[in-house]
C-alpha cells in the first residue's frame, strides 16, 4: 500500500519542511510515500470562500482514483489515539487497498463534495493549527502509527 499526504497550499515552509522529510523517510521504511502540494487556484484572494472551496474540491476529486481510501483531516471529524490511527491504517492495508490518501484542505477548509466521497473524517484536535504545523503533525503521528504496528519502541505507553 502506498500512503498519499496530499495539502492544499503553498510548498513547505522551511521551519518544518526537514522535519517532514525526515518523517517521511522514516514512514517510507513501512509504505511507499509521496507528499503532493495542491496549489490554490491562482485567483484565490479574490474568491469567496464556498467559491475557493469548491474550486479546489474539484482539483483533489479530479485527482482521487475510484479506489483509494481517503481520509479527509476536518476538525469535525473523529478524534483518535494513535494507536486508533495505527488501527485505521492497517485496516486499509488489510483491505488491500492500493493507496491510503491523507488529505489536509485549504484555508477554509474541505468542500461537502469531498468530505461525503471521503472514507474516513479524522480531526487531529480540538484545537486550530496552522497548516505547515498540521503536515507536520500527520507525518509524525503517521509514522508513530507504523512503528506502533511493529511494535517497536518509538512509542511509549
Amino acid at each position: 500500500m502506498k500512503i498519499a499526504l496530499w495539502s492544499v497550499g503553498k510548498a513547505h515552509e522551511a521551519y518544518v519542511k526537514a522535519g517532514i522529510e525526515d518523517f517521511s523517510k522514516r514512514i517510507n521504511n513501512y509504505f511507499k510515500t509521496e507528499w503532493e502540494i495542491i496549489a490554490p487556484p491562482k485567483n484565490a484572494a479574490k474568491l469567496a470562500a464556498d467559491v475557493l472551496k469548491k474550486s479546489e474540491s474539484e482539483l483533489i476529486l479530479s485527482k482521487l482514483q475510484k479506489e483509494d481510501f481517503l481520509v479527509a483531516l476536518d476538525e469535525r471529524g473523529t478524534q483518535l489515539t494513535s494507536e486508533g490511527l495505527a488501527t485505521q491504517i492497517q485496516r486499509c492495508a488489510n483491505m488491500a487497498s492500493k493507496r491510503m490518501v491523507f488529505l489536509i484542505g485549504g484555508a477554509y477548509g474541505l468542500d461537502e463534495s469531498v468530505l461525503q466521497r471521503a472514507n474516513f473524517q479524522w480531526s487531529l484536535s480540538k484545537l486550530v493549527f496552522p497548516h505547515q504545523l498540521v503536515r507536520l503533525i500527520l507525518a509524525e503521528q503517521i509514522y508513530r502509527a507504523c512503528t506502533i504496528l511493529n511494535h517497536e519502541k518509538y512509542h511509549h505507553q
